[in-house]
């Protein structure tokens, strides 16, 4: 879980998801990536991780280096066959978690995509208008840029079986925001097998994602991305990607 600024709410958020890794089949362990946060987002962390029911590590960015590298980072710490991520306002439940780790467990998926937009009934509060309808054409954008038959590439909500996705996770170049674009974009390139899930969805005000500014550098790091790919950048990764999966 990456988390910048967030001691308004990151205290619930903590017990939430400890009561539910604590009562989930095989358990788990949470891995908190504090990105250079100037409030009391670490230490309400650290006081979590004294009393926690289940693992919990702390690690802290030196400064503050965008959600893709905190992701990135924390996703590598992950010591679990399977690995996930989740935004710190858990505007999709950690409870709609199950949906995504049930497929990955039986074998039928390597990359499961949490999706607000499969089924948009299952969005309970919207983000307002014109940041949805941004959105959208981002995503439209984002498809013709890299190809991606994703509808919904930037729900922070994703769970991966780890052994295939760590190599495609350490070859991850993009630190901000379209970090989630270059990841599935390189799981697709390594024939990984991927799916979308409907999950239930609220907007939670306090998003650190402005969206004109933040969507443009996403379109340019996706447009960079791209470039790398077809220069051949990310041979090795992929490679390596595949031979874990068989």
């Amino acid at each position: 879980m990456p988390a910048f600024n967030e001691e308004l709410r990151i205290a619930a958020s903590l017990e939430r998801i400890g009561s539910f890794l604590r009562a989930f089949p095989g358990g788990g362990e949470l891995v908190c990536v504090d990105d250079g946060s100037s409030d009391r987002t670490a230490e309400l962390v650290r006081d979590y991780e004294r009393r926690a029911p289940v693992p919990v590590r702390l690690l802290c960015n030196q400064g503050n280096r965008g959600k893709g590298a905190s992701v990135r980072a924390g996703l590598l710490q992950g010591c679990g066959r399977f690995l996930l991520f989740t935004d710190a306002d858990l505007s999709a439940p950690i409870e709609e978690a199950s949906a995504l780790l049930d497929p990955l467990r039986a074998g039928r998926l390597d990359v499961a995509i949490g999706s607000r937009a499969i089924d948009r009934s299952r969005i309970g509060r919207p983000q307002a208008l014109p940041r949805d309808l941004l959105g959208r054409l981002f995503n439209q954008a984002i498809r013709r840029i890299t190809g991606l038959p994703i509808a919904d590439t930037q729900c922070g909500f994703k769970a991966f079986v780890a052994a295939p996705v760590r190599p495609l996770l350490e070859a991850l170049r993009t630190d901000g925001f379209g970090f989630d674009v270059e990841l599935l974009g390189l799981c697709r390139a390594a024939e990984l097998s991927i799916g979308e899930i409907p999950v239930t969805w609220n907007h939670v005000e306090g998003s650190k994602v402005h969206v004109l500014r933040d969507g443009l550098r996403m379109l340019q790091d996706s447009l960079a991305f791209a470039r790398r790919l077809r220069r051949g950048e990310y041979v090795q990764a992929l490679r390596a990607a595949r031979g874990a999966a068989r």
